[in-house]
């Protein structure tokens, strides 16, 4: 009876949000908004046609109470195994048996990764009432005391019109950190992109944020100002960024596909990509221009140079150096490096080294070749699958 009670615990269903920051793939995820208030971003695919919706607060703390029972059902079950507190091999186990369905195998994963972190969906919790929202944390934090971090998205735009008391309640509710999109500091681009905000808007969000206590991540889109406006993004984005000087920088480099509006421009030549290789000189114009104390992060699939991370402004020559020894190399090196990330061989230059990869992706580079004599598109077509 107690095993079938424990099972029965894992058909429990809640709602599940399209996407979530890299840094958050093992987190426990809690749906408090559907899609994008605001959904008008020219490079983002992911809410298009989707209408935005603040979700009631009794249906979230419903969605808590089920992720509760999933995770009680899994805990008990690897007590009637004989695993006691080991929950990590059972919900491993338990997260490749699909006919407990989507929500089950989310908690197991959850689980087998520590079950440490929280992250609430969808594109901008922080639009919520702030009694509500702190309600749901507050919730959250009580159902689940073993938690270390609660984090979510938010736009520079809402993070600016809260009240620093405000955002204060959600730090004493428990919200540990907010990722914002900032992509760029250069005021023209955000108007060109219809980001919906200023570099006002950017830096007093941020600088709230950070005063109230709660950790601050921003985004930055290499390549974003394509070729027209590379350098003037590389130097006012860092510009901002010296002015919040948050806890996170995170690099995620621009990758137009036809799901984009701003796929639209860039057919009618309104707008032109950069090459990686002129992306990842903006990066090093960028990086060179930052004057904060932020630990830049690499942790993007659409990245090239993964290893470009560490703590400003210690490592800054680090990643500086990454850059050179990438620029050095040869073109067809180059060419190389970069079918190899984008196939998933390469993580670093150093695995260049390996010469039978090496080999096989000169391969692979010949027979594009051959087919339409043009490796780039074949790059440009493997980097449509990340998106």
């Amino acid at each position: 009876m107690l095993v079938y009670s424990a099972i029965e615990k894992l058909n429990h269903t809640f709602e599940l949000g399209p996407i979530r920051p890299p840094s958050e793939a093992h987190s426990l995820l809690i749906r408090a908004t559907r899609n994008c208030p605001w959904n008008r971003c020219l490079f983002c695919p992911v809410y298009k046609g989707r209408k935005f919706e603040l979700r009631p607060v009794s249906d979230i703390v419903k969605d808590i109470e089920a992720a509760k029972a999933i995770s009680d059902g899994i805990k008990e079950i690897a007590w009637r195994m004989g695993h006691g507190n080991r929950v990590p091999e059972v919900a491993a186990m338990l997260h490749n048996q699909a006919e407990f369905g989507q929500c089950a195998a989310h908690i197991a994963l959850w689980l087998s990764t520590g079950g440490r972190s929280a992250f609430l969906q969808d594109s901008n919790t922080l639009v919520m009432r702030t009694p509500e929202l702190t309600q749901v944390i507050a919730f959250l934090r009580q159902t689940f005391p073993e938690l270390d971090r609660v984090t979510t998205y938010g736009r520079s735009h809402t993070a600016a019109r809260k009240s620093l008391g405000e955002l204060k309640e959600l730090r004493n509710a428990g919200l540990d950190r907010i990722h914002i999109g900032l992509e760029t500091g250069y005021e023209p681009l955000l108007t060109y992109m219809e980001k919906g905000c200023t570099t006002r808007d950017h830096i007093e969000g941020g600088k709230k944020v950070k005063a109230a206590g709660i950790s601050l991540c921003e985004y930055v889109m290499p390549g974003l100002g394509g070729t027209t406006m590379s350098k003037e993004h590389a130097c006012e984005t860092a510009r901002v960024l010296n002015e919040i000087n948050p806890d996170y920088i995170r690099l995620r480099s621009l990758h137009v596909s036809p799901a984009m509006t701003l796929w639209t421009r860039l057919q009618d030549r309104d707008f032109e990509l950069q090459t990686e290789d002129e992306v990842v000189k903006e990066i090093a114009v960028f990086i060179d221009n930052l004057k904060v104390t932020s630990r830049l992060k690499s942790d993007h699939t659409l990245n090239l140079l993964m290893e470009i991370q560490g703590q400003m402004p210690e490592d800054k020559d680090k990643c500086l150096s990454i850059i050179d020894q990438y620029l050095a190399l040869p073109h067809e090196e180059r060419l190389n490096f970069r079918f190899g990330r984008r196939a998933g061989y390469y993580d670093t230059l150093a695995d260049l080294a390996d010469q039978p990869i090496h080999e096989k992706i000169d391969e692979a580079i010949e027979h594009f070749k051959a087919d339409d004599g043009n490796a780039e598109e074949a790059l440009f077509r493997l980097k449509n699958t990340f998106i």
